[in-house]
């Protein structure tokens, strides 16, 4: 068996330290080996599933580490592109929190980067991993559903409580829509690989961030519409109609932590299927997805030019608004 890809943590964050660390930490192929925080005390919520981790007091000493292969990138949005080049740079490859980029352009520098260095680097885009979503896949390629006319979804949750939240301060790269928007936007994109030709958008902010957006698009074979929201009561659903049957995606984002991922595909005479993935880790299967191309025994499901895409929807909706 091939040598674990060693892993190295970019900042302490609290996603990172109860979804991310734990699943490099159980995923086959992988090794959790580093964590880079100024703050010590942060470490020991790591050690305490990761007792060998050792601790770096800097990123760049954590890029500098002969002995990571990877890095996993969970700072606020605005730094996302800086520290994936750096990680580049070091000769590191890199899994980076989505968005990996606050506009389209800057994938220019990403994909410029990741090909000068001839290393991985992909956005941590996670439920493209997940068998619910490559199921949906699956049934709308194969005609369960007949001629897709509408795809229509919500992301909602409430941090209004929370004004501290990097989400909520436009300085970091808040808004629903580059925290949420890419899983409404691109799950779209992913199941049909289709890309908008026009889109609509009715948006309210609040401290110059989107805390709700309702967005309608117009795709060359169907219509659009999502909500997301920071300031409603959580919710989350994805759903294909078309002309001979109906796709539910329910759980679609959060698996394990709103619900049960599962799919219900309802058809004529009432015939109603449902699959459910219980128990199932979409971060694990990311991490052992990024070993396998890394390893080269497999092209990886999210590349740039996949993410890309999702960010140009982005960007549309923020000029249409």
């Amino acid at each position: 068996m091939a040598d674990p890809i060693r892993w190295g943590v970019m900042g302490a964050a609290n996603f990172a330290k109860n979804q991310m660390a734990p699943a490099i930490h159980a995923a086959s192929g992988a090794k959790l080996a580093a964590l880079a925080t100024s703050s010590p005390e942060k470490a020991d919520g790591f050690r305490a599933f990761c007792p060998d981790l050792k601790v770096h007091d800097s990123y760049d000493a954590l890029l500098a580490d002969p002995e990571i292969d990877a890095v996993y990138i969970p700072l606020p949005n605005h730094l996302h592109v800086e520290w994936t080049v750096k990680a580049l740079e070091a000769g590191k490859h890199v899994l980076t929190e989505k968005p990996i980029a606050m506009s389209e352009a800057e994938f220019d520098t990403l994909i410029a980067a990741r090909d000068k260095a001839g290393l991985l680097a992909a956005e941590a885009y996670m439920i493209v991993h997940h068998p619910q979503w490559q199921r949906a896949k699956e049934l709308y390629e194969s005609g369960a559903i007949g001629k897709l006319v509408l795809v229509d979804g919500v992301f909602s949750y409430d941090n209004r409580s929370d004004p501290g939240n990097i989400r909520n301060k436009p300085e970091t790269g808040g808004g629903s829509l580059p925290d949420i928007g890419v899983y409404t936007f691109g799950s779209a994109r992913f199941v049909t690989g289709e890309e908008p030709d026009t889109v609509q958008s009715t948006i309210r902010r609040e401290n110059g961030v989107d805390v709700f957006a309702h967005v309608t698009a117009d795709f060359p074979s169907f219509r659009y519409s999502s909500i997301t929201s920071m300031r409603m009561f959580p919710r989350q659903e994805m759903t294909f109609h078309g002309e001979e049957g109906v796709l539910k995606v329910t759980c679609p984002f959060n698996a394990n932590v709103f619900g049960m991922a599962q799919i219900t595909l309802e058809r004529d005479g009432m015939s109603v299927t449902t699959e459910r993935w219980p128990g199932v880790n979409h971060y694990v299967l990311q991490v052992e997805n990024f070993g396998r191309a890394v390893r080269g025994e497999a092209a990886y499901p999210c590349p740039l030019e996949f993410s890309r895409g999702t960010q140009r929807m982005i960007d549309m909706v923020l000029a249409a608004e």
